[in-house]
């Protein structure tokens, strides 16, 4: 995958959306918003927080609002890309560049400003429910060392072996990836230790 370090080489990679691209940022510079790369797309800050977001992919060009859930919505634009999983962010897709209404972007994004400046933000709650897949209890009943390893763990490293192994849609997936992470368990490691420093 390319990585880029400016908005003109993400804008070069995408020429397909160049003109919207360049259109969208025109809007955004107009305010003051600090411009950046942040996983790999350009991002627009603001009092120091991520506020908008660029994006191009296949189809359409967008932008998100990182706060959207916030924004009153008076044209009924912005969709939630993940309903089960994103509670904050808010995107608005453009086809083309005639679908780019400056005046009404202008509106969405000071809108987005004024929230940052009050300190607004979506209140995200946490599950403290973790949900042990029914695998991995049938796997406990066989081991008990297994689960007794698994309960020395952090919260946060024991969800993620649970989101790994619930992820996978076919039983024989499970069944695989169960076997991959036994080992780690009984180590007293976390699934994605080897990427943390």
């Amino acid at each position: 995958m390319t990585k880029f370090d400016s908005f003109e080489a993400y804008q070069a990679d995408k020429s397909k959306w160049e003109n919207e691209l360049a259109q969208l940022r025109t809007i955004l510079l107009s305010f003051d918003l600090k411009e950046c790369i942040k996983w790999n797309t350009p991002v627009y800050t603001y009092q120091g927080q991520n506020l908008i977001g660029l994006g191009a992919f296949k189809s359409y060009v967008g932008i998100w609002f990182f706060q959207g859930a916030l924004l009153s919505d008076p044209a009924q634009i912005l969709f939630n890309a993940q309903e089960d999983k994103t509670k904050a962010m808010r995107s608005w897709r453009f086809n083309s560049l005639s679908e780019i209404d400056e005046d009404l972007i202008r509106t969405y994004i000071a809108e987005c400003m004024q929230h940052q400046e009050e300190g607004k933000k979506v209140e995200v709650k946490k599950s403290k429910v973790l949900l042990i897949p029914e695998m991995m209890q049938k796997a406990f009943q066989e081991n008990p060392k297994l689960e007794e390893a698994f309960k020395l763990i952090t919260p946060y490293k024991q969800k993620e072996y649970c989101i790994h192994l619930a992820g996978a849609k076919r039983e024989a997936t499970q069944l695989k990836r169960l076997e991959k992470i036994i080992p780690l368990i009984l180590a007293g490691k976390g699934f994605n230790d080897k990427y943390r420093r």
